[in-house]
């Protein structure tokens, strides 16, 4: 069990890693061994509550596919372990982030004051108009 918070644990088995081939520089090694790990994470089959799932979908982005099931990269290692925990913490810190309820929104009305200065510059502003649309003194 990979540990989330203190409600919330995560089983190993709904876990799926594929060892391929890593990227970028390293020379022979890294045409020859498969230290890069991808991590894939079916999100609508695993044990997680309903809204972390939905908040999760949504933080993760494009790295869900359409089938629901997130996919992670890491390959910054040597070593296939290296980048196994690699892959698994940044899913724990995903799924963590996704665990905290977004704040409800309270709608707020503007004070008394506020109200009454900002119908003061109104008129303020439309007196200032008003004169600027007065007559035109007298040609000769």
């Amino acid at each position: 069990m990979i540990p989330i918070n203190d409600r919330l644990a995560l089983d190993e088995r709904e876990l799926e890693f594929e060892f391929i081939r890593a990227g970028g520089p390293g020379g022979q090694n890294v045409n020859k061994v498969s230290t890069a790990v991808r991590l894939r994470f079916n999100i609508p089959v695993s044990s997680l509550p309903l809204d972390v799932k939905e908040r999760l979908t949504r933080l993760a982005g494009r790295r869900v596919g359409q089938d629901g099931v997130l996919a992670l990269v890491a390959q910054a290692a040597r070593t296939q372990e290296a980048n196994r925990q690699a892959a698994i913490e940044r899913l724990v810190e995903l799924i963590t982030r996704a665990c905290e309820k977004p704040k409800t929104r309270r709608p707020t009305r503007p004070t008394f004051s506020s109200r009454l200065s900002r119908l003061e510059s109104k008129k303020r502003r439309g007196e200032t108009r008003a004169r600027r649309s007065g007559p035109i003194g007298e040609e000769d």
